[in-house]
């Protein structure tokens, strides 16, 4: 199947690494052009490397903390000053701590508004206008299954992404007209560092180990396992393809069945 990416711009955030590294090297391997960003690491260039190495696409990183709003708009700006258009947009920021309700000060509630919804809000303002005038885009949120099924222990996370479905949902009518589809992916637990992360904070709060976790989340799962970030990346680049041009303001639980809901 041709998914009619290549020489597609994509911008994908927190491309360094995780799902947002596997969802770059997914659409390089089908001819698109990438722009990402991460923090101002040695992850950035290493990742940027590894994705020209693997699939010899063009690739550029661009450092940005993308709860700085003025790097959040830096990062679409430079990379479109790069190649000169935008056709996709991957929003992805990785996911607030895992707190308490009472554990969480309006600080900690202000950083998972800047790291999860506004730059959302921010990198998308930057790309709809060239997509209207292009007729054409594709703008892709990377939640979680918890604006579906809140989790337990990420009520940051559960809140604030539950923000964006709300407004991408309305973004997609705004938008259609003009065959920009807007849609969100809601990954269950997929291996990544966070989910590693998450089961030792979940473990030292149980008193067992990061293991026995990760175990427990297995069982919970009808397929038996943790998702991959490939396959998470097959279905980001199917959205974000010629061929998913149908498709709009859904959110896409990929999740193992995890997920109870019948919708």
């Amino acid at each position: 199947m041709d998914l009619g990416l290549k020489g597609k711009v994509a911008f994908i955030a927190g491309g360094s690494q995780g799902l947002g590294k596997a969802v770059t090297m997914e659409m390089c391997r089908e001819g698109a052009k990438a722009v990402i960003c991460a923090l101002d690491d040695p992850e950035l260039p290493l990742a940027v490397e590894e994705i020209r190495a693997a699939t010899g696409a063009e690739v550029i990183g661009i450092p940005a903390d993308v709860t700085v709003a003025e790097q959040a708009r830096n990062f679409i700006r430079k990379g479109i000053e790069h190649f000169g258009t935008v056709d996709i947009l991957v929003n992805n920021a990785g996911g607030p701590p895992s707190k308490t309700f009472l554990e969480i000060d309006d600080d900690l509630w202000n950083f998972g508004v800047k790291l999860n919804l506004m730059s959302t809000i921010i990198m998308t303002r930057e790309v709809v206008p060239i997509m209207m005038e292009k007729r054409s885009g594709r703008i892709i949120n990377m939640t979680s299954i918890s604006v579906k099924q809140p989790i337990d222990g990420l009520i940051l996370s559960n809140t604030v992404r539950s923000g964006v479905v709300g407004m991408a949902k309305t973004l997609s009518n705004e938008l259609a007209t003009y065959n920009i589809t807007v849609n969100n992916v809601c990954p269950g637990y997929t291996m990544t560092e966070r989910v590693r992360s998450l089961s030792v904070v979940t473990a030292e709060k149980e008193g067992t180990t990061p293991e026995e976790v990760v175990k427990r989340w297995e069982s919970s799962i009808p397929m038996k396992r943790l998702g991959t970030p490939e396959e998470f990346a097959a279905l980001v680049t199917f959205l974000a393809s010629d061929r998913a041009g149908y498709i709009t303001g859904a959110s896409i639980q990929i999740d193992g069945g995890w997920y109870k809901g019948v919708m």
